[in-house]
């Protein structure tokens, strides 16, 4: 799993004033919880950028002197006016504590559907997992090669062991469904046979 590694240095000093020179200096406020204890920290704005602007879900190594934490990205907050990261929230990785996480969805395989005329149709981006790290992964994947035209591949239908999906089982994640120039090619066929 892809891992993104930022120094940080902790924070001894808090509140507004410490926070606002902070993010003059272009460092953002974070706070790692979940392990032992609560650590505040800072670090450089630009070490954040492949973590954040990125669809993929990726390990965090925060290294704080001569500690490393091994993170999840739990939480973000945006300056509303200048769309610079203020603040954001780890969730430390602990071996036999299970963590809630959003893994993205990766489709695999040609729907049978698709190669129908039909159209894929993504629903959902990702879901929402309940698991212990060493069951994390970059992606879960859902094979649509048996997706036929109008049908549907549901939560349910999503196989990750060791994971728990915490979305409602019914709800769609992927369809296949008619393109107008296959209605139209039906509708057409249809005028044909009536006419005979």
């Amino acid at each position: 799993m892809k891992t993104i590694t930022i120094e940080g240095q902790l924070r001894s000093e808090f509140g507004k004033q410490a926070t606002r020179l902070l993010r003059s200096e272009e460092k953002v406020p974070c706070v790692i919880y979940g392990g032992a204890e609560t650590i505040s920290f800072s670090a450089d704005s630009v070490a954040f950028k492949p973590l954040v602007y990125t669809p993929d879900f990726q390990i965090a190594e925060i290294k704080i002197g001569a500690k490393t934490y091994r993170c999840i990205l739990k939480d973000l907050q945006f300056d509303t006016v200048t769309d610079e990261l203020t603040h954001v929230d780890f969730l430390e990785l602990v071996e036999d504590k299970k963590v809630v996480a959003t893994l993205p969805l990766k489709t695999v395989g040609s729907s049978v559907g698709v190669k129908g005329g039909g159209k894929l149709v993504v629903k959902m981006k990702s879901l929402k997992v309940k698991a212990l790290p060493k069951d994390l992964r970059e992606n879960l994947e859902v094979d649509i090669t048996n997706l036929d035209l109008n049908e549907n591949i549901r939560v349910e239908d999503v196989k990750a062991p060791g994971i728990e999906i915490l979305n409602s089982p019914r709800i769609p994640v992927a369809s296949v469904v008619m393109t107008r120039q296959l209605k139209q090619e039906e509708a057409a066929a249809e005028k044909d046979a009536k006419k005979k």
